[in-house]
Formats: structure tokens, C-alpha cells, sequence
């Protein structure tokens, strides 16, 4: 079986097709630099999962630290955050528009963002959307 956060990391990334300017370039924890081509992109990542007791001895209440990048190129008369800008607010849009992914989780609530500059072959930028999604699991299966 898969467990919930798998879950909810997959759709996170169904979600997200159809996001302005990257196409099918969607990736689910990338670890390879992108080529050229493959800009702009979107790599949707786990940051931490901390976990707590809820009030019924059955259950675990789980928080999940999401980072959705979206990477660009900039031009000679665009910087890398206006060109980050049309998919930051698609990739917003569409990720508050499922908040419990699919019924996997209970709650998504934006965390906010970091901007991350660069000078590469053009002005590179990697702009990270920070979201925490609550879960609920039965204490001795993480699947459910």
C-alpha cells in the first residue's frame, strides 16, 4: 500500500498540470539539474512531517511542510520574479482549489514564499511556495 503522504504529495502534482507556462514540466522531488529546455519548471517537494496524538486514542494528526518551486528564466528586460509571477498564481489557484487533495488531507493553509536569485546563462530564479497540509492517520497504519 502507499502511505497518505505519498498520497497527497501525487496529487499535489496531478493537481498541478495545466499550470501557466510549464506544460508538463512538473516534478515530484527533483534531484538533476534542469537543462535549458526544461525551463520554466515546477518541483513540488516534502520538507518535514511532525506528528501529534488527536484526541481519539485511534488516530494521529500528522503536519506536512510542502515546497512547491517554481523555476525561471528571466530575460534582458524581465527579471526571474515577474517572470515566476503568471506561475505562482496559477499554481496558488489550483493547489487552493482541492484543499483536502482528493479527501487525503484535512486542511492546506499557504505558508508563504522565498525568492532565490541567479545569474546563470540568463537571470535564473527559483521562487518556493511553502504550504503546511494537515492529515489525519489511524495510529498503526500510516495508509490510512
Amino acid at each position: 500500500m502507499t502511505t497518505k503522504v505519498e498520497h497527497i504529495l501525487s496529487r499535489i502534482v496531478t493537481n498541478l498540470a495545466g499550470t501557466t507556462g510549464v506544460s508538463t514540466r512538473i516534478y515530484r522531488s527533483r534531484l538533476v539539474p534542469l537543462t535549458r529546455e526544461e525551463f520554466p519548471s515546477i518541483v513540488v517537494e516534502p520538507v518535514s512531517n511532525s506528528c501529534s496524538q488527536a484526541t481519539s486514542i485511534d488516530f494521529l494528526d500528522w503536519t506536512l511542510q510542502v515546497r512547491i518551486v517554481a523555476l525561471v528564466k528571466g530575460t534582458t528586460t524581465t527579471t526571474p520574479d515577474q517572470a515566476a509571477d503568471p506561475i505562482v498564481e496559477s499554481l496558488f489557484g489550483k493547489i487552493m482549489s482541492d484543499l483536502t487533495l482528493n479527501g487525503n488531507a484535512i486542511d492546506i493553509q499557504p505558508n508563504g514564499m522565498d525568492y532565490m536569485m541567479g545569474d546563470a546563462d540568463q537571470p535564473t530564479g527559483a521562487i518556493s511556495t511553502n504550504w503546511t497540509i494537515m492529515y489525519r492517520t489511524k495510529n498503526n497504519d500510516l495508509t490510512q
